[in-house]
């Protein structure tokens, strides 16, 4: 079933005076359950999208859809709590004197109501990390632990679609790994839908169930992220495989194998 659509999908910025077409009449589709990848460099276009479908920008032309209906300019708390956004500065979206905890239950309370319950314990183990971390600053977690505990955030407040942007290009090769695992594991266990934005199409192949592949604004090829990573159509594509950034092949397995039971799972 179709959990979010977006039709024709345009965006334009001026920079120094100059017009720039950031999106170009995209469209894309993400089914209930599935994980999305959207790849391309930098200046593609995919942060763009990110930021029109979590309401942080409206786009010029075009309409986002939500179980069919459209997306309002102007979004509720529920909406809010429905598609929940990770940026890629996971130290940064933590306010930087407040504990961990303190913000995550702000988030709880803001978008679920002041009376709204929030199990910190097991949050941590839900994301693999020890219940005291989440009493510190984010300033004296990693940046992977801090990573850890912006999908605890987000999903806390039981959302529906999760918005990742780029949230492995700052962590290294084994934190890259744990960070995709989790993902993956929480959007099963959980049922959430996610769209995941990343530069490196083999890190989209470990955890995407299908791939967009975004340029200059535009959609140059989509469809099944294993085809799109062996059988590429477009030379765009085929350079961006032929520039990917290895991770650990056993990681990657790991990874790979997980996906493989989650959508054997779900057919």
């Amino acid at each position: 079933m179709r959990i979010l659509e977006g039709i024709d999908l345009s965006k334009r910025y001026t920079v120094h005076g100059t017009p720039v077409q950031a999106l170009d009449s995209v469209s894309f589709a993400l089914e209930d359950g599935e994980i999305l990848g959207i790849v391309g460099e930098s200046g593609s276009g995919k942060s763009t999208l990110l930021r029109l479908v979590s309401g942080l920008e409206a786009p010029d032309s075009g309409e986002i859809l939500l179980d069919g209906a459209p997306l309002p300019a102007k979004r509720t708390k529920e909406h809010y709590r429905t598609i929940q956004m990770i940026f890629q500065d996971a130290t940064g979206s933590f306010h930087p004197r407040r504990t961990v905890a303190s913000s995550i239950l702000e988030s709880v309370r803001s978008l679920c109501g002041r009376d709204a319950k929030c199990d910190l314990a097991a949050l941590c183990t839900q994301v693999g990390l020890e219940s005291e971390l989440v009493e510190r600053l984010p300033g004296n977690l990693s940046g992977g632990q801090c990573q850890r505990f912006a999908i605890a955030r987000a999903v806390a407040v039981s959302p529906r679609i999760l918005l990742c942007d780029e949230i492995t290009s700052a962590l290294d090769v084994s934190s890259q790994a744990q960070v995709l695992r989790l993902l993956a594991d929480v959007c099963r266990e959980k049922h959430m839908s996610a769209v995941f934005v990343s530069h490196d199409i083999a890190v989209v192949r470990c955890v995407c169930d299908r791939v967009m592949v975004l340029r200059g604004g535009k959609l140059v090829e989509a469809g099944d992220a294993a085809e799109i990573v062996t059988a590429p159509k477009e030379a765009y594509t085929k350079e961006l495989i032929a520039s990917i950034l290895e991770i650990d092949e056993a990681c990657m397995a790991d990874i790979t194998n997980r996906i493989d039971t989650w959508q054997a799972r779900h057919t």
